[in-house]
C-alpha cells in the first residue's frame, strides 16, 4: 500500500482575494470552486443523487457499458491523473478495467480528497495514490513534480468543462495537454445539450438541495471571511439559456441590503444576482473544436442518454 498526501494551503488568501474582486465586480459573481468546502462537498454528492439530475448516473452506465472497449482503446497507461477528483468513486471504474501503477488525484477541498483517495491504495495491491490538495484551475502546474514518467490519462469526468467559458475550457485543456506528456491521452465527459425543460429540472430539484448547495455558498462567506449574509433574504435562481448554451446558476437578493464581507461593505439592490456557476452543454462537434484547439484530436466517442465520453491523444 503507498498513499501520499500533499496540501497546497493558499485557499484562504485566495478565497478572500477572489471573493472581494467578485463582489465588486458588475454583475457580481464569485467563482464556483469555492461551494466546495466539506458541507458543499457532501450537499454536491446528494445533488448527484437526485431523481432529476441524472448525469452522473447516465456518465457511470456508460462508462460501465463501454468500458472494455474504452480500456482496449486507452491501451497501457502508466499514471490516471484525476483533477477534481472529489470522492474519488468515478476512477475505480478505470483502475478496475486498466490498472495503472500509479494514480494522482487533485481537488481544493484537500482534506475530503485525503480521505476519499486513501482507500484506494488499500482497494488496489500495487497502486501508488497521491492525492494533491491543490487549486488545479490556478496551481495545475505544480502538480508536475508529483507525477510519474510514462503514458499519462488525464481523466476529467462529470461535465466538470462546462463550468468554463469556451475560451477558458480551451485554455484548461491546453494545460491539460501540457501536463499529460508527449503519449497522454484525455478521457472527458460532458453534458450535451438538449430539452430545456430537462436541463432546468436538474438544477431545480424538488428536494431543494441544489438551492441548499447554493445558499452553502453564504454560509461558508459567513463562517470563513466573517461576512454577514442573511440567507433568508437570498433565493437560490437556477436557468438554462439558450443562446449562450448554457445553465446559469444566480443567487437573486430578495430586498435592498447591506453585505459585510471581510471588513468592506457592497451593497444589494432588490432582485440583483450574484453570480455562482455557468455549465455549458455542447454538441458534439462544438466540443470537439474546444478540444482540437487546445492540441487534441479526438481518437473515440461513446454517448448515451445526451451524455458524452471522448476520448483524445496529443495532435502531431
Amino acid at each position: 500500500m503507498s498513499f501520499t498526501f500533499k496540501d497546497f494551503p493558499a485557499a484562504c488568501d485566495d478565497l478572500r482575494r477572489d471573493v472581494l474582486a467578485g463582489l465588486a465586480a458588475r454583475p457580481k459573481s464569485i467563482p464556483p470552486k469555492y461551494f466546495y468546502d466539506e458541507a458543499g462537498c457532501r450537499l454536491f454528492e446528494s445533488i448527484c443523487a437526485q431523481p432529476e439530475y441524472t448525469l452522473t448516473r447516465t456518465e457511470e452506465a456508460l462508462l460501465r457499458d463501454r468500458l472494455g472497449d474504452i480500456a482496449a482503446t486507452i491501451g497501457p497507461v502508466d499514471c490516471i491523473v484525476e483533477p477534481g477528483a472529489g470522492e474519488c468513486a468515478k476512477v475505480r471504474l478505470l483502475l478496475e478495467a486498466l490498472r495503472p501503477p500509479h494514480l494522482v488525484v487533485l481537488d481544493i477541498a484537500g482534506a475530503p480528497l485525503a480521505a476519499a483517495a486513501e482507500p484506494l491504495s488499500r482497494d488496489y495491491p500495487g497502486l501508488a495514490v497521491t492525492a494533491l490538495g491543490m487549486d488545479f484551475i490556478h496551481d495545475l502546474e505544480a502538480a508536475t513534480p508529483w507525477l510519474p514518467a510514462g503514458r499519462r490519462l488525464i481523466y476529467y469526468p462529470g461535465s466538470s468543462i462546462g463550468n468554463f467559458a469556451p475560451d477558458a475550457a480551451t485554455a484548461l485543456l491546453t494545460r491539460f495537454r501540457q501536463l499529460a506528456g508527449a503519449e497522454g491521452q484525455l478521457l472527458i465527459g460532458f453534458d450535451l445539450k438538449k430539452d430545456p425543460q430537462r436541463l432546468h429540472a436538474a438544477y431545480n430539484d424538488a428536494a431543494g438541495i441544489t438551492a441548499a448547495f447554493n445558499l452553502n455558498l453564504l454560509e461558508r462567506l459567513n463562517r470563513e471571511l466573517d461576512a454577514d449574509f442573511d440567507l433568508a433574504h437570498f433565493r437560490h435562481y437556477a436557468f438554462y439559456n439558450p443562446t449562450a448554451g448554457r445553465i446559469e446558476m444566480h443567487l437573486v437578493s430578495l430586498a435592498g441590503q447591506h453585505v459585510t464581507v471581510a471588513g468592506r461593505r457592497f451593497n444589494f439592490a432588490l432582485g440583483e444576482t450574484l453570480h455562482t456557476e455557468d455549465s455549458y452543454k455542447f454538441r458534439r462537434d462544438e466540443f470537439s473544436a474546444i478540444a482540437t484547439n487546445a492540441g487534441w484530436q479526438l481518437a473515440a466517442e461513446w454517448e448515451h442518454d445526451g451524455f458524452a465520453i471522448h476520448l483524445y491523444r496529443g495532435s502531431r
